[in-house]
């Protein structure tokens, strides 16, 4: 995220320019849409979470509850758009790589029929390297938070 600081309001994105940002597909991909996007600085993104997630099967079947490791993976996948997007990087093949996590909490369940909210916020900007710090919110209550680095790179050479 170098070069001039665009600071002009994005959005909404749906889900097939969110393909266009990421490489992640069904089952792996956890963001439906981009309510607002602030090049180099912030996003807003919605997971919608459904019964039929397949994560849900084993997690657990008498009370389905989304894995924490997902919901920051969500919030990562956040950050990948708003580093692809403030990059103009969509379609270029580049990756985002999730590089460390940081001060990881859980404060509520993620049940079916929720809409979480992701909020990241771009904390530091090393060029190829970036921090960030991301809240995940269901009707405006806290239900995780996460401090995480991820590099933008090519994807490796077969």
């Amino acid at each position: 995220m170098t070069g001039e600081v665009e600071t002009t309001a994005r959005g909404p994105m749906d889900v097939r320019r969110v393909m266009a940002a990421l490489p992640h597909r069904y089952p792996m991909l956890l963001i439906d849409r981009v309510v607002t996007l602030v090049p180099n600085q912030s996003i807003h993104a919605i997971k919608a979470v459904s019964v039929n997630e397949p994560f849900f099967q084993g997690h657990f079947p008498t009370r389905p509850i989304m894995p924490g490791v997902l919901i920051v993976e969500a919030m990562a996948q956040a950050a990948g758009v708003l580093a692809v997007e403030s990059m103009n990087l969509a379609d270029s093949g580049k990756l985002v790589y999730f590089m460390s996590i940081d001060g990881a909490k859980f404060r509520t369940p993620v049940e079916p029929g929720c809409l979480l909210d992701l909020h990241v916020e771009v904390t530091q900007n090393r060029g190829a390297i970036c921090k960030f710090s991301g809240k995940a919110l269901i009707e405006g209550k806290l239900a995780a938070e996460a401090n995480f680095v991820a590099m933008i790179s090519d994807p490796p050479k077969d």
